[in-house]
């Protein structure tokens, strides 16, 4: 399938699927006139880099753990990916997404008590 093929059915603009591709995340093979075609497998992979950059990971992260992953929700690392090197990686990575859920799941907290402070006041802006 052509690049635009790929971007409709997963959503993904077509400039970040060239992006993808500049990031080694996806290789799509080059037909003689230099459009890119993609296997059927490549809808797959796209979800599959949607959903760790999703998650907080990096690129770099993804290109490194994308040769051994497994299915879609899942991440199985083999265990020749793991090097001392990747797993300092994945541990700082981890610190790091668990900083923002720790932010996040204050604001929600924040945003919950302004909520319950305006609901005691009523909402003047609604009838």
């Amino acid at each position: 399938m052509r690049i635009g093929q790929l971007s409709q059915r997963t959503g993904v603009p077509a400039r970040m699927l060239r992006y993808y591709e500049e990031q080694d995340l996806l290789h799509p093979e080059r037909a003689d006139n230099g459009y890119r075609h993609y296997p059927e497998s490549a809808v797959y992979r796209v979800q599959q880099i949607r959903g760790l950059l999703d998650s907080g990971l990096t690129t770099e992260i993804i290109r490194r753990i994308l040769p051994f992953l497994g299915r879609q929700d899942e991440i199985h690392l083999h265990p020749q990916c793991l090097t001392p090197e990747l797993a300092d990686m994945l541990e700082a990575e981890a610190a790091r997404i668990t900083q923002r859920i720790d932010c996040m799941a204050r604001n929600r907290d924040a945003i919950h008590a302004y909520l319950a402070v305006v609901r005691r006041q009523g909402l003047p802006w609604r009838n």
